[in-house]
């Protein structure tokens, strides 16, 4: 998506070629391939683990920086935790540098129109990736000492349950068609509520 309004804003005579459909499969399958191998190799060191005394995960979801609070030994919990740090802040990097390319972009337009057109586009974008990406560093690159699992649980919440309710709303509301549908919806209840 990020990739999408970078090349629609600061690329828009290349849009066309760079996102066309053999353009798009590859950025979809290499999204499916990097997530696989990523599972593999975590998959792989959780299997190398010993896991010993109580086995229950003081959380409401089996993940992974939470299952290894639970292993006795700790052989694979160092290149584990290097891939959670790698897989948050590589992409929330390269965002971060689109959204600075994006940004610098609309501080050269002219047009307010054109500047309020992109920040309605993005904002919303970029809002659900900070609450998203910043919730899950929180948990994951913060020390380890410094965790309570109440406050794991609270703030997992925020990335496991707000985010994904917050896309479909988010880019439902910018449709003009569903704009139309609900100012409707609300006149007609208006008309019928009045006796």
């Amino acid at each position: 998506m990020t990739y999408d309004c970078y090349l629609a804003i600061c690329n828009p005579l290349r849009y066309a070629s760079a996102m066309n459909r053999k353009h798009q499969h590859l950025l979809a399958i290499s999204c499916w391939i990097i997530g696989c191998l990523l599972s593999i190799v975590t998959i792989v060191c959780i299997f190398r683990h010993s896991f010993c005394g109580p086995n229950l995960i003081n959380h409401f979801f089996c993940e992974l920086h939470f299952l290894l609070d639970l292993a006795c030994d700790d052989h694979t919990r160092d290149i584990l935790n290097g891939l959670s740090i790698f897989v948050g802040l590589v992409p929330f990097s390269v965002i971060l540098c689109s959204y600075s390319c994006i940004l610098r972009s609309i501080f050269q337009m002219k047009s307010v129109a054109g500047r309020y057109k992109v920040f309605s586009t993005c904002g919303s974008h970029l809002a659900v990736l900070t609450l998203f990406y910043g919730t899950i560093m929180s948990i994951y690159i913060r020390p380890h000492s410094s965790s309570s699992p109440d406050r794991n649980k609270k703030v997992a919440v925020l990335y496991l349950v707000i985010t994904p309710l917050l896309n479909p709303i988010i880019y439902t509301l910018r449709n003009k068609d569903i704009h139309r549908a609900v100012i409707k919806v609300l006149k007609r209840r208006n008309f019928e509520e009045k006796p």
